[in-house]
């Protein structure tokens, strides 16, 4: 007979788990690693020098440590309240189920609109701060992070300590009070002390979690300055530096590397019990009056943040039109792009399922069901625990260097593997958990009978294990539909996920669309999770009805079969049908853009009413997102066509020769190079609102210079111009009128006033200023312009500094015999025939012969005296900190 040992089924799985692991993760993480060196002359730890030397990176560290610690003492505590409640109290079972229900609810969302949900919830124009009258207290910075953290990571810590919860035998309850134990005592020794191994697990998963979250602090982290935001800083910044990225990326590994010692040392502190008691709670109506009431508290606080996002969608204009709408939920259902977009994420997350469940569970055969030797099994554990730890940003910016200009560059494929990657450690264990336990003589006693490995693991062992399979499942597809960190680098204008464009909407403070796809995101989930789960209660009740115990009836298991079998076929139809429904646009012109949705638009009408309708697909970015892809990918960017602000295009190619000369020929008022033509020039200005002015009773300023006054200390938002171009405007007009010196006298009390309301995106001051959060804001003058004709309560003024501008330009990516020869028709066609429709927004004239009508015409547009250079801006930004409080 074959030995196990032997056994060939297992050798191949475990190498194929290898080859996995091994290709999209060790090799990533290693190219991080020497992307951290120097790759000519010079010192070898120059960018770590660079970075831990820098100003504000340990104060940016000792923040992620204070708020995460913070957040993941006070979050395990609560989620040890609320499975007491649950496990441990004669609470009316409907209020249990609540309780469970609500707290494993915030783990259906993507993190960035946990942050949006408490900016209106508990902001100056929130729901609660409108209901009671005044604001709790300030959300931008340490308490909102506090927050937001404590609701993003509950769900986890609730559900380490409730499933451990319910493998403690209650029976020595019973035994500790009759040897005369007090209360406290009984307590401490039956339940506290065998869940001190999880509860100490708990907080180091949250904390690790708190630690490494990106989406919380891009809303409501303000000047409150944490390490994921640092990394996203250097990767995607006004001027990226890759190089010092994977420096603070290798910096956030050192939580990683401790969380996999504490974890493994907290290993030895797990209390197991031989059999499991069905002991009654005692009876205690003060205890459960207490728990329950404080439960649904803590429970109330989830569901009146989550609310928010299910009543701002169904309103006019929050906060100053309440009126009922569905404008904003038809403008989303009709919108093709975003609809297309939601496919998308379904697509990845029901195959990142079908693949990442297939994956751990061969894995977790050969840990739990194989005799394979020790060292082998080892690795395995091991690639659980660094996968548990590894930083979703650290592997998405890792699989942006690695892969670009590969095949697998910008596909749903790559964004599949590297889900599966990401969270391959939480399936597998599940699924090693129940294997374990589990008769280990099935696969002896059916290589007795004549069965083949396949054969047993499929007929015998399989049927046992569907429940896990199918909660595997759901963890995968869940958390493929939420994730944001790491897919935000690597999707593409084909494959945009839903949580990529809530990044992307963000940008452009389109709120209502965000709050209206994370409820798709949020629905979508639970019913998934809704199906399976009556799935699981089938499995179930035919185990209670099945004579053998050992394994399912065989109606009951070719149902289950059937099930799982229709779910990976649909999976990979959806695949295929995917694709062929792509096939029109695989030769489409890609254009990426920095532009805002009124040039976007105007760019959209040109091409289709000039006979490219169809043959494009349209990308908008951040312009410190797009930034970095061009200087990143260079010529192997997915962009066939790009507007960008000329400054980038110019580092761009001087950087990586990426961008071939224009064919067509539009005379400019101010020369140019050959390789890319003007098509917006952006004017900077203060925009106020006008009702919240009011009410303040703030005087109107006229100048730049005015918004360093006290009085405006805490109503002012400014850009930041490490992170945003916006920013370079206000810089532009104080060093220009002021000089360097008096300069930064302004601007540093600029800053003061503008306090933890320094933003990140250029579109970040007008999203204040719209909600009410400050009164005033410096940022583009056309958005402003635009609210206003819309009716909006939105003024602007004309700073008498001077309107200065940055001009947007248009270029093709040189690919050689790839080239789409498309694009530079397209090019010809926004710059022929768009400019008359990009005026309406964007006044200024670019070409000769142009006019401007004055009704859109600033008071004092002004040109800064020297070239406008990435040179000067790194210049700026160095004005720019050494101004910071």
């Amino acid at each position: 007979m074959k030995s196990r040992v032997k056994s060939i089924e297992t050798k191949v799985i475990f190498v194929a788990v290898i080859l996995l692991f091994f290709f999209f993760l060790a090799v990533p993480i290693g190219s991080l690693l020497l992307k951290s060196f120097p790759e000519g002359t010079g010192s070898a730890l120059s960018h770590y020098r660079e970075v831990l030397s820098g100003k504000g990176f340990w104060i940016a560290v000792g923040h992620s440590f204070a708020v995460a610690g913070s957040s993941a003492c006070l979050t395990t505590i609560l989620a040890f309240f609320l499975a007491y409640t649950v496990q441990y109290t004669n609470v009316p079972e409907g209020i249990k189920k609540i309780i469970h229900g609500c707290a494993v609810l915030p783990m259906l969302l993507p993190t960035i609109t946990y942050g949006f949900a408490i900016i209106y919830t508990f902001g100056k124009q929130g729901m609660i701060t409108k209901i009671i009258g005044t604001q709790i207290f300030n959300i931008y910075g340490f308490g909102g992070l506090l927050l937001g953290y404590m609701i993003y990571t509950l769900p986890v810590s609730y559900l380490l300590i409730h499933n451990t919860m319910g493998y403690i035998d209650k029976k020595f309850m019973i035994v500790s009070r009759v040897m005369g134990d007090t209360p406290w005592k009984t307590f401490c020794v039956t339940i506290l002390r065998p869940l001190m191994g999880t509860l100490a697990a708990s907080f180091v998963q949250c904390f690790f979690l708190a630690f490494t979250d990106f989406g919380i602090p891009a809303s409501v982290g303000g000047q409150y300055e944490v390490v994921a935001s640092v990394l996203y800083d250097e990767m995607l910044g006004s001027l990226p530096n890759f190089n010092n990225g994977a420096v603070v990326s290798l910096v956030m590994l050192v939580p990683s590397i401790i969380s996999i010692a504490l974890l493994q040392y907290l290993g030895r502190f797990n209390v197991r019990y031989n059999k499991i008691s069905d002991v009654e709670n005692t009876k205690n109506g003060i205890r459960d009056g207490i728990l329950g009431i404080g439960s649904m508290l803590v429970i109330l606080l989830i569901l009146i943040v989550f609310l928010v996002i299910a009543i701002v969608p169904f309103v006019e204009e929050w906060p100053y039109k309440i009126q009922f709408t569905w404008k904003h939920v038809r403008e989303v259902f009709c919108d093709g792009e975003l609809l297309g977009v939601f496919g998308n994420s379904l697509l990845v997350a029901v195959l990142t399922a079908v693949f990442g469940s297939l994956i751990a569970y061969g894995a977790a055969l050969v840990t739990a069901r194989s005799q394979m030797c020790r060292w082998a099994k080892q690795v395995i554990e091991s690639i659980a625990l660094v996968t548990n730890t590894i930083p979703g940003m650290v592997i998405g910016i890792a699989f942006m260097l690695v892969f670009a200009g590969t095949s697998l560059q910008n596909t749903c494929l790559l964004i599949i593997l590297c889900n599966i990657v990401h969270y391959f450690s939480t399936p597998y264990l599940m699924m090693k958990n129940s294997l374990e336990k589990l008769n280990r003589s099935w696969e002896t006693t059916a290589m007795l009978m004549g069965d083949n490995w396949f054969k047993t693991i499929a007929r015998v062992v399989t049927p046992n294990v569907i429940p896990t399979i199918i909660e595997a499942f759901c963890y995968y597809f869940v958390n493929a539909m939420v994730t944001v960190s790491a897919v935000i680098f690597i999707v593409g204008a084909k494959t945009m996920v839903v949580t990529a464009k809530i990044k992307e909407l963000q940008h452009f403070a389109k709120f209502n669309e965000i709050f209206v796809l994370s409820l798709c995101i949020l629905l979508t989930n639970l019913v998934v999770k809704g199906v399976f789960h009556w799935i699981e209660i089938r499995i179930k009740k035919s185990r209670e009805k099945s004579a053998n115990e050992v394994v399912l009836k065989s109606k009951s298991k070719k149902t289950v079969i059937g099930l799982c079998l229709a779910v990976v076929i649909a999976g990979i139809g959806m695949g295929i049908w995917f694709e062929k429904s792509n096939e029109s646009v695989q030769e489409a012109v890609v254009i990426y853009s920095n532009a805002d949705d009124e040039a976007v638009e105007a760019m959209k009408n040109t091409l289709d009413e000039n006979g490219y309708a169809g043959q494009y697909v349209f990308q908008s970015f951040g312009t410190s997102e797009l930034g970095g892809k061009l200087l990143a990918e260079g010529t192997d960017i997915e962009a066939d066509l790009v507007t960008m602000s000329s400054f980038y295009l110019e580092s761009a190619q001087s950087q990586n020769k990426m961008f071939t000369d224009l064919t067509f020929e539009a005379e400019t008022v101010t020369p140019t190079p050959s390789y890319y033509k003007p098509i917006t020039c952006q004017e900077g200005a203060i925009i106020v609102n006008t009702q919240a002015m009011e009410e303040e009773e703030l005087p109107m300023p006229e100048s730049i210079k005015d918004l360093a006054n006290p009085i405006y200390e805490g109503e002012l938002s400014v850009t930041d111009i490490k992170s945003s171009s916006t920013a370079w405007l206000m810089i532009q007009a104080i060093i220009s009128e002021y000089g360097e010196e008096e300069g930064a006298e302004i601007l540093s009390g600029i800053y003061k006033n503008a306090g933890p309301h320094i933003e990140d995106s250029g579109s970040g001051p007008i999203k204040k200023v719209r909600s009410g959060e400050v009164a005033i804001g410096f940022g583009l003058r056309h958005q402003a312009v635009e609210d206003q004709q819309n009716g909006l309560s939105i003024g602007y003024v004309d700073p008498i500094e001077g309107n200065f501008s940055l001009t947007e330009s248009i270029a093709v990516i040189d690919k050689g015999e790839y080239t789409n020869p498309k694009a530079m028709e397209m090019a010809e066609c926004i710059i022929r025939y768009g400019r008359e429709k990009i005026q309406k927004t964007y006044p200024n004239t670019l070409y000769i012969g142009e006019e401007t009508d004055s009704i859109y015409q600033s008071a004092y547009p002004k040109v800064f005296q020297e070239p406008l250079t990435a040179e000067l801006m790194e210049q700026h930004q160095k004005f720019s900190e050494a101004c910071k409080p």
